[in-house]
């Protein structure tokens, strides 16, 4: 009898054995939902961070539709110069500008003078010839100022302030000098006046924190003309001329 019994256990032990195994066979259905909702929540993410990537790399929208070849998007500097362009100008006082941004340049002049009565044109349009000339007499200037330079030194110097011939942005006829002083120093109203520049198509070309990308010092007095909606967008953005038409790429 005590035989049969272990017998019986025995064999009710391997049966409840064998039967507790099968249920680990295969995954349960819940574990295959789990594993399906984790591979899609994987596939979601990748979707999303692939249409993030990409929203990224859009343009911006508010970028102005303009272009590199654009007449007032010219870029004349060190890295650019440019022979002599002939513009058809036109006469606003005591200077000569690009006949196409004659009335927007009157118009600056007058909001300009509507802050500071001394606002004044210093020079406009410059023909290569004439920067010639200028850019020499500023050489010799500093060489006078002092002996220790030499000529190498004092044109390293003057182009901070002044460029050669073929590398002023005075021969496009789109640039112009507007202060309340006559000399190269700081004007009283020269933040106000820049300030306002944008409403009339024009941007101070050499701001402190551009020099790195112009080469040029901080001129108070240097407009550009680029274009309402350019010159908005250039001045919002902190953008000298040269970073902008990278953009415009």
């Amino acid at each position: 009898m005590i035989a049969a019994f272990i017998l019986i256990v025995g064999f009710v032990g391997i049966l409840i054995f064998f039967l507790s195994t099968l249920g680990h066979g295969k995954p349960s259905e819940s574990t295959n939902q789990v594993a399906k909702n984790s591979g899609k929540s994987s596939q979601s993410q990748s979707k999303s961070t692939t249409k993030s990537e990409k929203s990224s790399d859009k343009k911006d929208a508010s970028l102005p539709n303009s272009k590199t070849t654009d007449w007032d998007m010219v870029l004349v500097n060190r890295e650019h110069p440019k022979d002599e362009m002939n513009p058809e100008l036109t006469q606003i006082g005591n200077i000569q500008v690009d006949s196409r941004i004659a009335k927007s340049a009157e118009a600056f002049l007058a909001a300009a003078q509507a802050i500071n009565p001394a606002e004044h044109f210093i020079s406009g349009y410059r023909s290569v010839a004439y920067q010639t000339s200028l850019y020499n007499q500023y050489v010799e200037q500093e060489m006078a100022a002092d002996p220790s330079l030499d000529r190498s030194a004092a044109e390293a110097k003057v182009q901070t302030y002044s460029q050669p011939a073929g590398m002023s942005e005075h021969q496009t006829g789109l640039a112009i000098d507007l202060s309340d002083v006559d000399s190269l120093n700081e004007s009283t109203t020269a933040k106000q006046v820049a300030e306002i520049a944008p409403n009339y198509g024009f941007v101070l070309r050499f701001t402190a924190d551009g020099t790195p990308s112009t080469g040029v010092g901080y001129e108070d007095w240097h407009f550009r003309y680029v274009g309402v909606e350019n010159a908005k967008y250039m001045t919002a953005h902190h953008l000298t001329l040269e970073q902008y038409l990278k953009l415009l790429k």
